[in-house]
């Protein structure tokens, strides 16, 4: 079949299967690129949004805790302000009523929580629901970061989270058993949920949600984009290549056929004209001498007739 094509075709097939290649080429290695700068743009929004809690659970234990700590005892309604957790997720709501960051979310997971706010969601079809990743902190006590995405409600959404042990004796003061804790706390979440908590063990997992949808689309439509001016751009370089093609190559070999053809014909007035130095100009000079040479060795012969 492609030796029935004409040199035209069969450098257009050719080019055309370099063309496609490159363009398969260019378009996977860009939606690579595209994907892992997502993922690092979103990684560095979530890790800044992780510290900032860290920093207020921290702050909220070494400086609210202690200044509240002994009202627990005697207040009716139990101080939740007193609670690390409490306050991170507070201020992260506040933080969450700025239109921009709505979609954005902070929970301190755990699978026994006191506050049922807290309660670790399940869901049998995902992978990386929030029980999973605190057992898998549980298993692995060297693991200290888990990343990934979910389809929530919301849409596709990274997340990043940490593990959270019990690494303080005072913390058992309220989740040990139901004796030891406040008598505000049992009044305010009752005795069944929060309790059997061990010190050095791990029950929650201190998580950050960044919505990924948008991020991900934005970067879909800039790569749609980029491989749009990557095809206009191989367009215009096969049209030019076929205009220099046809203009430098095949017609002057057309012409040489066709002076061929005509000097075949008896016509020996015929020339092969193409004045270039490249091949194709020393093809069309060693015509000419050829023909030089048929016309006298066809003079010779005609003599000796």
């Amino acid at each position: 079949m492609l030796q029935k094509l004409k040199l035209g075709s069969k450098f257009n097939l050719l080019l055309i299967i370099v063309f496609l290649g490159s363009l398969i080429l260019t378009g996977t290695t860009l939606s690579h690129l595209l994907e892992n700068r997502v993922e690092q743009e979103i990684t560095s929004k979530a890790k800044m949004l992780m510290e900032t809690m860290t920093s207020v659970r921290s702050y909220t234990s070494t400086h609210i805790h202690p200044l509240l700590s002994s009202r627990l005892a005697t207040e009716v309604n139990f101080i939740p302000e007193t609670i690390p957790a409490y306050s991170a997720t507070e201020v992260f709501n506040n933080f969450r009523k700025n239109e921009d960051y709505r979609n954005f979310s902070y929970k301190e997971a755990a699978l026994n929580p006191t506050n049922q706010r807290d309660k670790a969601d399940s869901d049998d079809k995902d992978n990386n629901d929030e029980t999973d990743i605190v057992n898998k902190f549980r298993l692995n006590t060297d693991k200290k970061e888990l990343t990934g995405f979910r389809e929530l409600p919301a849409g596709k959404t990274f997340y990043i989270a940490r593990p959270l042990a019990v690494t303080k004796e005072s913390c058992l003061e309220c989740h040990s058993t139901p004796d030891r804790a406040p008598k505000s706390q049992i009044t305010n979440y009752g005795s069944e949920n929060g309790f059997g908590w061990k010190l050095n063990e791990i029950v929650a997992a201190q998580i950050i949600y960044v919505p990924a949808e948008d991020i991900i689309n934005k970067a879909q439509e800039f790569w749609r984009l980029i491989m749009l001016i990557v095809i206009a751009i191989m367009l215009a370089i096969a049209l030019l290549i076929n205009y220099l093609l046809k203009h430098f190559i095949v017609k002057p070999i057309r012409q040489i056929s066709r002076t061929a053809e005509a000097i075949s014909l008896g016509q020996m007035n015929a020339d092969f004209n193409h004045n270039s130095q490249d091949e194709i100009g020393s093809l069309a000079a060693a015509f000419n001498r050829m023909k030089s040479s048929l016309q006298i060795s066809m003079n010779l012969l005609n003599k000796r007739n």
